[in-house]
């Protein structure tokens, strides 16, 4: 168990050799380990927000000159009193700082206990102290943006706008049960009825936006199928501007998945390249084509290519098996620089010359994205845990609705209500367990 009385430091910054490296020290003797490394840093005497240079010493050795930031309570991150030292990136020079730190009296804090102290003195609520993670995490401009949104509060205000309205209905519901005896009704059930029918609709545009949610912070599965050398690894080379597959003109040659990441128009796209779909003998690839079966179960979007040489009716069993799992997919006919133009073959190109390159990235993120999702002022839902904390108040609200058509009493609709708010109030910490929070803190990086 943490003691959240004592007081924490940590590298705050990538280890490893840099210009810079950013020590953190947060806690009620924050000032005080200051004090203790650098002598003359005199920070009770500072303004907060305050910054300057100061000798770093140990045991009367000079350790660095830093540059020193003052946060004092509850002004700073955590709402603690928080020194921030700019050291020259050496990793011997963080080391003895950090060790000049522990004998100050500090101790070293764990993974994502700024944030979480920060969560505790109510800096952040639980939403939002997860969207410092994702925002670290980023890759894209769009899981940056989703990442920022939930930590400006935009999702926290729209769970406790919903809540209060539970809330305010509840209350209602109770005073009804303080008035047993008497018969007599507060709570109008048309209007409460109404209202969880509102709710309910808003619950289901956030769940239906956890797909695009995922696919934004984790990056779109877009799987490249097809017959035997139909182009696979040539386009997924062309996409990357890599080597990253082998390229030869035998069937069969690549026997394993490769996957790599690429950003196009802000989006984080993961492509897989996978092995040819054929009837083989060869323990090998046939291990490599059922392993493509197990990425197009992972798929959000599938390229389907049709080479010059490909046998029409093995694209077509193909795409049988994509149309059978509902997946969203693009049929292309590749090497057009080998083959004369065909308006009638519909989408195609060449990984070769470059031509109908820029097309496809196009048409990927035209297909593959929500954009109405992506634009629509409702919250991305980018996190399992508030995925999973909305179908269960869902499933709360539609036991409120069973027992208003029912005509149940007011106890009973007061106790389902009470559990659609204990799940709205779990994804913003309103109510917390401790076991969640650490899971939630246990994933950040020590520092933050």
């Amino acid at each position: 168990m943490k003691n959240w009385d004592d007081t924490i430091v940590a590298l705050a910054s990538a280890p490893g050799v840099g210009a810079l490296s950013i020590l953190r020290i947060s806690g009620p003797h924050a000032f005080a380990a200051l004090s203790a490394i650098a002598p003359k840093a005199n920070p009770d005497n500072r303004k907060s927000h305050s910054a300057f240079v100061s000798r770093i010493v140990h045991e009367g050795e000079l350790l660095d000159e830093a540059l020193v930031t003052l946060f004092k309570s509850p002004a700073s991150f955590t709402g603690e009193d928080v020194v921030e030292i700019g050291l020259h990136g050496s990793p011997f020079i963080v080391q003895e700082v950090l060790k000049a730190s522990l004998q100050s009296g500090c101790r070293l804090a764990g993974p994502g206990e700024f944030t979480q102290r920060a969560f505790l003195n109510r800096k952040l609520d639980l939403a939002q102290a997860e969207a410092v993670g994702d925002l670290i995490a980023s890759e894209s401009q769009a899981a940056h943006r989703a990442a920022l949104h939930q930590l400006k509060g935009n999702l926290s205000r729209e769970i406790q706008e919903l809540r209060q309205q539970l809330i305010d209905f509840t209350a209602l519901i109770e005073l009804e049960l303080d008035f047993g005896e008497e018969d007599v009704e507060f709570a109008d059930r048309t209007q409460l009825n109404a209202l969880v029918e509102e709710i309910t609709l808003h619950i289901e545009k956030l769940l239906k936006s956890f797909a695009t949610g995922q696919a934004v912070k984790n990056g779109i599965p877009v799987v490249i199928v097809g017959p035997p050398n139909a182009g696979k690894s040539t386009l997924l080379n062309a996409l990357l501007e890599e080597e990253k597959a082998i390229v030869s003109p035998i069937a069969g040659t690549t026997r394993d998945v490769i996957e790599d990441k690429m950003v196009i128009d802000g989006i984080q796209f993961r492509f897989v390249d996978t092995a040819g779909l054929r009837e083989t003998n060869d323990l090998v690839e046939s291990i490599g084509i059922s392993r493509t079966r197990e990425q197009l179960d992972k798929a959000a979007f599938v390229l389907l290519l049709q080479g010059p040489d490909s046998e029409k009716n093995d694209v077509l069993v193909i795409e049988e098996e994509i149309q059978k799992k509902s997946l969203p997919y693009l049929k292309i006919q590749t090497k057009s620089d080998l083959r004369p133009q065909d308006a009638a073959a519909g989408f195609s190109l060449s990984a070769v010359t470059g031509e109908g390159m820029e097309n496809l990235k196009n048409e990927i993120v035209h297909r593959a994205v929500d954009q109405q999702m992506l634009q629509s002022e409702t919250s991305l839902i980018t996190n399992l845990r508030h995925y999973e904390a909305l179908s269960s108040t869902r499933k709360a609200l539609d036991q409120v609705k069973v027992a208003i058509g029912d005509g149940l009493t007011g106890d009973l609709l007061a106790t389902d209500i009470r559990e659609a708010l204990f799940h709205l109030g779990s994804i913003t910490g309103e109510i917390t367990v401790e076991d969640v929070l650490g899971s939630i803190f246990s994933r950040f990086c020590i520092g933050k």
